[in-house]
């Protein structure tokens, strides 16, 4: 995934789907160059959290607001049947193949999802709340998301080997 920076000029909906992008490509240039292992390994245990976990978790994020709130569309969470985000960060078991391949399918779905919507005006039901909500809104929210766990990968990827930065 090519990191390219938001537009400058842009209109609203270019602005924000150019600031969710770069944060997705953000994260991905976290795990790039990193062993299995490393993207396994926990931040500080008892917590599940690692790079990979981060990678599972927003791939329940994109699925739930895009496909489950905004599309209305009646599917489990990638990772749990019962509902649970949490599962979601404990990747010891996982895999780099299958965990970076459900986030990219569920990114590119969202991705169908905003261009296809009129506007980002258009509206869906909060599953928790039972709210309505905007596209506008999904997409902040998911930037939001993005930025606090691109926090949390730069400190998990600095521990690993050094690497800082952008």
């Amino acid at each position: 995934m090519e990191r390219i920076g938001p537009p400058l000029t842009a209109g609203e909906r270019e602005t924000l789907r150019g600031f969710l992008d770069y944060h997705r490509a953000t994260l991905a240039m976290k795990c790039e160059g990193l062993s299995e292992e490393d993207l396994r390994r926990r931040a500080s245990p008892p917590s599940t959290l690692s790079l990979l976990g981060l990678v599972r978790h927003m791939a329940e994020v994109e699925r739930a607001w895009f496909r489950r709130v905004i599309n209305a569309e009646d599917v489990p969470l990638v990772w749990s049947d019962s509902g649970d985000y949490q599962v979601a960060y404990d990747a010891s078991a996982a895999t780099r193949s299958t965990a970076f391949e459900a986030w990219q399918a569920e990114v590119e779905q969202s991705r169908r999802i905003e261009a296809r919507a009129e506007s980002l005006d258009v509206t869906g039901v909060n599953r928790k709340s039972g709210e309505e909500v905007s596209l506008r809104l999904v997409m902040l929210h998911m930037m939001h998301e993005y930025a606090r766990h691109n926090g949390h990968a730069d400190f998990l990827r600095e521990a690993i080997d050094g690497v800082t930065g952008a």
